[in-house]
């Protein structure tokens, strides 16, 4: 499968993270989502209907950065794909989640969790 849809930064504050501190005050996060999907159906049809609604994803998305309380980022990721595949029409995904300001001091980067799934 070779179609895809590309989602990127979405962002949502959460309480995540292996540090007290994290938990308590909080911090944001952003997630690029890559599906794939048969957009062949939708591309003829111009049907909403017969394509996935992303604004569902996006909201997916938001929510669970919002509501989890996970001490690693790979959870995080691992939770967003395991939503992500419950969509009928998307066979596989790429789930980037980024820590834009980690909390450690010497170092200003940013730090991803990048994984891969497919149903089945």
């Amino acid at each position: 499968m070779t179609d895809c849809i590309h989602l990127s930064r979405i962002r949502g504050y959460g309480y995540m993270g292996a540090l007290p501190e994290e938990q308590i005050l909080g911090q944001w996060f952003e997630v690029d989502l890559t599906l794939w999907l048969d957009l062949s159906k939708p591309g003829r049809s111009d049907v909403l209907a017969d394509t996935l609604d992303y604004c569902n994803v996006i909201d997916d998305v938001q929510t669970l950065i919002k509501t989890s309380k996970f001490l690693l980022l790979e959870k995080l990721a691992e939770t967003i794909a395991d939503k992500i595949l419950n969509y009928q029409q998307v066979n596989q995904v790429q789930v980037k989640v980024v820590k834009p300001a980690a909390p450690i001091p010497g170092f200003d980067g940013k730090i991803t969790i990048d994984i891969l799934r497919k149903k089945g």
